[in-house]
This record gives C-alpha cells, sequence and structure tokens, in this order.
C-alpha cells in the first residue's frame, strides 16, 4: 500500500458564509498543490456565527455549500472531508451538525451527524449549551475508500472513545476530527485526547480545529495534529490559519497492529 499526504486545514471561521467558503477553498487548493490527497477542514468552517441564528442559517445536504465542496474535490481530485456544516431537516427544529466526505470524482459519498454535543459551564471562562440549537445524530460512519477506511467524527465526539472503538471494529484506519476546541478545554486536554484516540484503536488521526476568536466570545485553541497509530504527534498547525501535512502509510499502521496486537485481545464488548 503506497503511502499518501494528508492534510488539516485550520481556520477562523466568522458570519459570513462567502469569505469562509473563498477561505477554505483556498487553503484546500494550497493542501492539494502540496500533493495532498485527504484533505480535512475544521467543524463549522462555513458560517459560524450567534447561536441564536444558527437555525436560520442552517442549509440542506447536499445543497448550495455542498456544490461548492463536490466540484473542490472532483476539480482536484482529492478525497475532501468537509468538517461540518449545520444541516437543515424537515421536521427537526434543530439544524445536525453533519460531516460531509467528497470522492475525487465530486460525489458525496458520507455523512455523519455528530452524536455528542458540547454542553459545558466554565465559570468566567467558557458557557456552551449546543444542545439547546443543535439535534444529535445517532450513526456510527465508517468509510471504505482508495486510501483506507476513514472513520468520521466532529470535536467533542474526541471525549467518548466508545465511539472511536465502534469506528475502528467498522474498519476504520485513519480517523478525521473536525474541531473548534475552546482555548481552556484544548489547553488541558486536546493533545492527550488525541493522540489517546490513536494508540488505543492503532489508527492514524487527523484533526483539524478551529483557531482565533469565536463569534461566541471565547478563544479557539488552534493547535491542529496529525498523529500516527503509535501515537506519535507527526504535524503540528500552532497558532493561526494553517495547511499541516503528513504522510499516512498504512504498511506501518499494520505493522503496529501486527506487533502489538491490541485490538484483538478486547474482553469487553462496546
Amino acid at each position: 500500500m503506497e503511502p499518501y499526504l494528508a492534510a488539516a486545514v485550520q481556520m477562523s471561521s466568522g458570519p459570513d458564509r462567502s469569505v469562509n467558503l473563498a477561505r477554505a477553498s483556498g487553503l484546500v487548493r494550497e493542501a492539494a498543490e502540496r500533493g495532498a490527497r485527504l484533505i480535512l477542514l475544521p467543524e463549522v468552517f462555513a458560517w459560524r456565527g450567534p447561536r441564536q441564528e444558527e437555525r436560520s442559517h442552517a442549509e440542506r445536504i447536499p445543497g448550495a455549500t455542498t456544490a461548492v465542496l463536490a466540484a473542490l474535490a472532483r476539480e482536484l481530485g482529492v478525497h475532501l472531508c468537509a468538517g461540518s456544516l449545520l444541516e437543515a431537516v424537515p421536521g427537526e427544529p434543530r439544524p445536525f451538525n453533519t460531516s460531509c466526505l467528497f470522492a475525487p470524482d465530486g460525489e458525496l459519498i458520507a455523512c455523519y451527524r455528530k452524536v455528542h454535543l458540547f454542553d459545558v459551564e466554565i465559570p468566567g471562562r467558557v458557557s456552551v449549551r449546543e444542545s439547546a440549537t443543535r439535534a444529535p445524530g445517532g450513526d456510527v460512519v465508517a468509510v471504505p475508500t482508495e486510501l483506507g477506511t476513514l472513520g468520521l467524527s466532529v470535536c467533542y465526539d474526541l471525549r467518548f472513545p466508545e465511539l472511536y472503538r465502534r469506528l475502528v471494529r467498522a474498519g476504520a484506519e485513519v480517523l478525521l476530527v473536525p474541531s473548534a476546541f475552546t482555548f481552556p478545554t484544548g489547553a488541558a486536554h486536546w493533545e492527550v485526547l488525541c493522540r489517546a484516540r490513536a494508540i488505543e484503536n492503532q489508527c492514524w488521526l487527523v484533526a483539524a480545529d478551529q483557531t482565533g476568536t469565536s463569534p461566541h466570545g471565547f478563544p479557539d485553541w488552534g493547535d491542529s495534529l496529525i498523529v500516527d497509530p503509535w501515537g506519535r504527534v507527526v504535524a503540528r498547525a500552532g497558532d493561526g490559519e494553517a495547511v499541516i501535512t503528513a504522510e499516512i502509510d498504512r504498511d506501518y499502521l499494520a505493522r503496529v497492529r501486527r506487533e502489538l496486537p491490541c485490538l484483538t485481545h478486547a474482553r469487553l464488548a462496546v
């Protein structure tokens, strides 16, 4: 299995969809020019604004934004994971936070609706109640591709190892984690959670984060990462908008699983 290059795109998205899409397209093109065949955008990359406006800015999938992304994936010939979008669904008053995966021919091959919603109160620092404005998904989504099986997740999911164990049992080799981690929780837990999910599931992990100050008034963590199946950070973004890349070697993944076969030793069902 030939190694290939994966990229994580770090952005600072705001409430202007056209500006966000233009910036995302430019950064995806940069990643493709550097040779990336798998490119990940961050959570809510296309629109990020006041919570009370989320419903009015949610959109259907497929829709106008996914059409732009499908065309971009087709033009560049890449697998493009479009972080997440706020998805409007008839009959559901709250939008889903949905990650979309496009094949190199532009086909929308998978959608994953974020299962775990971020309801957190850190006095004086962060107050978020995603469940007030967003609906939770309920499906585990692992997608076989020519680049290996990709396991889809979004941000707060990172704290729930049972989701990733289900993904790896479904064949996942590369875990994708588009995110908008806050600064306080990111400083404390972002890297250790990313490394833990890669180590315990013996997977590559690509995590693209938001950076800067969110429209909700608190800072985002940034520090997008690519982690190998042994838990080593092989690429890191730091602060600011950026593209990071790393080589994904599936033979190395197979060797890690063969030499330390802990996935075959699990005794408890998830």
